[in-house]
Parts: C-alpha cells; structure tokens; sequence
C-alpha cells in the first residue's frame, strides 16, 4: 500500500461514512503518479445546472465504449430481431431501475436523518444510475462466452510459452479476462483522456460500479471466479478506495461500496425478467409461462383484455419490477449497518428479501437457463464465438511476443501485418504484459458483427 493511504486507511478500519462514501472528488493519472484532478468551474456547477453526478452521466452516454454496447450480445448473439436487448438497451434500464432504487433509498436515508449535509436523495440515485450505465462497458464482444473464449485461449497448454516472463499476478490478469475489471479500465485509463484518468469519474460513482474489489490473485477472487481490479488499474484504485474510505480486508481487497449492492440488484432484477420476455418475443418461450411466473405480484385484471403477448408481458414487467424495487429498497436500509461495517451477512440484496421476490426471480433465471440459454440458435452462434476470438489471438499474440523479445529483426512479414491491426503501436520498452493488455482491449472493446468480419476476413474464408 502507498505510504500516503496507510493513514486515511487505518481511520476507517471498521465503518465506512455517508460523507466519504459520496466524495466526488476525482482522480487522474499523470507522469506515471494519480493526482486528484481539480475540476474547473463551470456555468453547470455554479448555477447548479449540472451535478458532479450528472456529468459523470454524460461522460459515459457520449463515450464510444458506450456507444458500442449498441452491438454487443445481451443474450441473443447477432440476434437479427429488432425487439431483443442488447447490452446497450439493458444498461439503459438497469440505470432506469438503479435510479429508482437509489431514488427511494435516498428518501429512507433523508427520513431517518442518514443523508450527509448538501446531499439530496436524487444525488443517491444519481450515483447508483451512473454505476449501472457503465456495469457492462467492459464485456467483450458475444457476452460472458466471449469472456470464456479469451480466457481459454490463454490457458491453453499450448500457449503457455507465450506468457513466460510475466509475473504471477500478470499471468492472472491476461488468463481471466473480467468484463468488471475491464469496465473499471475502460472508466479508468483508456476513454476520454486515455492513460490520465480515463473519464476521471467521480470516486462515489467509481465505487458503486466496483461488485468485485479485489485483483486477480486475491484470495476472493480464486473462490469466486470474479474481481474488478487487473495490476494497470491498482494504484488508481488504491485511492479511490482511500477517499471513500472502503475498509480494507485483505492486501489488495475491500469492502464493497454501500451502493453496489443497488446497482447489482438492478442488474439482477433486469436480467431476471427482460431476458425472459426477450424470450417471448422471439418465440422461444410462450407468454403463458412468463404469466405463471409474474402474474401473482399484483392487480392484473387488465392482462385477460389482451392478446397480445407484447403487451401482458410489458404490464406484467412493470408490476414486477416495481414491486422488487420497493423491497430491495427496505432490504437495503434494513440491512444499512452491516453495508457500512463491510459484513453484510447475504450473498446480495436479492438473497435477503421475501420469499416471494427471491423465489421468483429464482425460478425466472431457472427458466432462463433451461429454455433460453440453451436454445440451440444461441448454442451454435456461441460456440462459433470460440475459434473466432481464436482467430485474432493466434495472429496477434505470437507476433507481439517476438517483437518484445526478439526485436524487430525477428518479425515475419506475417507478423507486421499483424502488428498494424492494433489501434496504436507498440512502444519501444514496453512490456509484455501492457502489449497483451492491450491486445485484450482491443478484442475486447469490438462489437459482435466486427468480430465476426474480422476474423473470417484474416481468416481467408470468402477472399474471392
């Protein structure tokens, strides 16, 4: 840990604060140090047009990261239907929803006189909102599978050579690729002011996104198969989680921000339904089993006056959504001192509500996984996920390596065709494990239909 965070760390060994946990201080990197980044004043801030909160909103809808979500799987890869989500649409509404939730929590915490000084409960719901529109900037191109496809390229015995000289904790870090922690260095270090801060967001909003605090190699991560932070992005984090003052639990691990738990409950609430519904409007489930599952959460007289299954199935999400917000939202304040004190006894905000909401989306995700998941369109287009990341590894990776540690003599004239794919060169001294983590930033932040081209036009396939 840095001589300058041991302090501040030490002071909030054992209860995090409203006042810290909400700091929107911001933090940039430069020559190599993270510095807190002084933000003009502005006409928005002045006047009170604009938020610290709702610039950081801004920042993320206009980034190209985002933008790209547009076509990246949700559930459906190349899903050629236009009603399905895709990850931008979803991202939308589990802002939509995370708003809603920090809205209400925002107002329990201003009644029960727990919201710090100058702060509004809508600023509550701002933060978790931003956390929710960037919890999937990360993922790469056809999903979680994508996510499987970089990582068993990696741990391919075959390609164990190609990671000789890293570092334990480098290895981890190229061998697990995490759309989390890609999420946090896309936010971080690579959009708006690349390598200097990212889109220096503010550490409130940056705390709420982080499910997972902890780096590859922590212990947690070995249990649980998921952390936030990759070694690029540690420094900046260690500061981040100083300002908030996240208790610290292990070497590179912390508690997680109180709001995280909202911003993953969205998640959860959002995935549970809409991909179910998405479902129904593909055909590949009937709209009588969504009935079944939702019907029981409210008054729905109105279902039996349609027909159409677009229509139950969109009033029926209202009435659902709406009732698991308004629990998780006690939940949350019910469960607010153990938030606070990093020990929180559930394994999320869902696992700690009634029966009737957990059971639910329980079953609904149950549903999901037996007809849905496994729906053989979805099956075939996943598997061809594989050999196309495949693809563009087995070109690039081997022509990095040799001009990392053999030079530029060594290249093939194959090599340096493939060293020219990548958006920026390498750099003379650069190490291995930054060019592979670059090489995982490109194949991560390509949409689905450009990784498909790209890899049959490398490929060879239909050339003439």
């Amino acid at each position: 840990m840095p001589a300058d965070l041991k302090d501040h760390a030490a002071v909030t060994d054992h209860v995090m604060n409203w006042e810290a946990l909400l700091s929107t201080r911001r933090f940039k990197l430069q020559a190599g140090k993270v510095l807190a980044s002084q933000a003009p004043a502005t006409l928005e801030a002045t006047a009170g047009l604009r938020s610290d909160f709702h610039i950081d909103h801004d920042r993320l809808v206009f980034s190209s990261a985002f933008r790209r979500l547009g076509r990246k799987t949700q559930v459906h890869p190349l899903a050629s239907h236009d009603h399905t989500h895709n990850r931008l649409t979803h991202s939308v509404e589990v802002a939509s929803v995370g708003r809603s939730l920090g809205n209400r929590v925002g107002a329990m915490m201003q009644h029960a006189e727990l919201l710090p000084a100058g702060y509004t409960p809508f600023d509550i719901g701002s933060v978790v909102q931003v956390a929710c529109l960037a919890h999937d900037i990360g993922n790469p191109p056809f999903g979680h599978t994508g996510e499987d496809a970089l990582r068993e390229w990696f741990r391919d015995p075959r390609h164990a050579h190609l990671l000789h000289g890293l570092s334990a904790a480098e290895q981890a870090d190229i061998r697990t690729y995490e759309g989390n922690a890609h999420g946090l260095r896309m936010v971080a270090s690579l959009e708006m002011y690349g390598s200097e801060g990212g889109m220096r967001l503010t550490s409130a909003a940056l705390g709420a996104l982080i499910k997972y605090p902890w780096t590859s190699d922590a212990p947690r991560a070995q249990a649980r198969g998921k952390f936030n932070i990759y070694r690029t992005e540690l420094a900046y984090f260690e500061h981040v989680a100083a300002e908030l003052g996240l208790i610290r639990k292990g070497e590179h691990e912390w508690a997680r921000h109180p709001l995280s738990y909202l911003m993953e409950a969205a998640d959860d609430i959002c995935y549970a339904i809409l991909d179910l519904e998405d479902a129904v409007e593909i055909g590949i489930l009937d709209v009588r089993e969504f009935e079944a599952l939702f019907s029981h959460f409210g008054e729905t007289e109105r279902l039996w006056h349609t027909d159409d299954p677009r229509q139950k199935c969109a009033m029926l999400r209202g009435i659902a959504i709406g009732r698991c917000v308004a629990e998780v939202a006690e939940k949350f304040m019910v469960h607010q001192d153990t938030l606070l004190r990093g020990s929180f006894p559930g394994k999320d905000l869902i696992d700690v509500c009634t029966p009737q909401i957990k059971e639910t989306l329980l079953a609904a995700k149950a549903l999901a996984s037996q007809k849905v998941y496994r729906h053989r369109t979805k099956l075939v287009t996943e598997l061809a996920s594989y050999p196309c990341i495949g693809t563009v590894l087995d070109v690039l990776v081997p022509a990095i390596r040799t001009r990392l540690t053999m030079g530029e003599d060594a290249l093939s004239a194959r090599h340096h065709l493939a060293l020219n794919l990548l958006p920026a060169p390498l750099h003379t001294g650069q190490s291995l494990y930054h060019a592979y983590m670059q090489v995982l930033d490109y194949i991560g932040a390509m949409t689905d239909n450009y990784a498909a081209n790209l890899a049959r036009e490398i490929s060879g396939v239909g050339i003439l």
